[in-house]
């Protein structure tokens, strides 16, 4: 889902993984809380978590494109590999459907966003750390994007996806990961993400593998969340995925 960042002064748990916000870009917890003010992530969070929460934004100009909600099946369903002569630049269809994926990511104050969050399967994610439209030269594209290794050392924090309105949950993850890609041109990328853009990397890659982020929170943050979890079976009826 387009992972959306917590309310600002909300405590974030540090231990063992993150969180979601805007433009276009991408546990349980046994650790004390640290304010987002404290040191020494006090700089970085308090620009991070400036979005209060995620939002709906109904049409959005330039695209028909829109966040589905759980218990949508394109959540749970195969995402297929993007073929290499799809891959011609920035006129391509890719290219297109990456633009506007980052429209909707803005629009909706997130700051990653996966394609089967669009109802389009394939292995597409987008992200900006910033979540700030202005920012554009952060903005991050990825195709067939695989984690080739994960740290065994991990964080908790507290994190929210725009599939999944009005609520949040904590979620473990690896401090850092490396990754492999390819890019708009079909250039292979070899990346190290540390912190948060490992958390949100993380974070929009289970999405393209039909792992949302209620599937890694503790017993304990299910229950939580599940009466949520409920009014949204409900609003979507019949043929959802669970």
């Amino acid at each position: 889902c387009t992972i959306a960042p917590p309310p600002r002064h909300t405590a974030v748990t540090f231990a063992f993984a993150p969180t979601t916000s805007q433009s276009p870009r991408l546990i349980h917890s046994f650790a004390r809380q640290t304010s987002v003010t404290s040191s020494p992530f006090r700089s970085i969070l308090g620009s991070l978590f400036s979005t209060t929460e995620e939002v709906d934004p109904g049409v959005i100009e330039g695209t028909d494109l829109r966040v589905l909600k759980y218990p949508h099946p394109a959540l749970r369903a195969k995402n297929e590999e993007i073929p290499l002569e799809a891959l011609t630049g920035p006129g391509s269809d890719i290219a297109k459907i990456a633009k506007e994926m980052f429209l909707v990511m803005y629009a909706t104050g997130g700051v990653g966003l996966a394609a089967p969050q669009v109802g389009i399967n394939k292995k597409l994610m987008v992200y900006n750390e910033s979540g700030d439209p202005k920012k554009w030269m952060q903005e991050v594209i990825m195709v067939n994007p695989k984690i080739v290794e994960y740290s065994q050392a991990t964080d908790v924090e507290n994190e929210g996806c725009l599939s999944f309105p009005d609520m949040r949950g904590d979620v473990e993850r690896s401090k850092w990961i490396k990754v492999e890609a390819l890019n708009l041109k079909g250039k292979k990328i070899k990346k190290k993400f540390n912190g948060w853009e490992a958390r949100i990397f993380q974070h929009e890659w289970d999405h393209l593998d039909g792992v949302v982020y209620i599937d890694r929170l503790s017993e304990e943050g299910r229950k939580e969340v599940q009466p949520r979890l409920d009014e949204l079976i409900a609003e979507h009826g019949e043929g959802a995925a669970l």
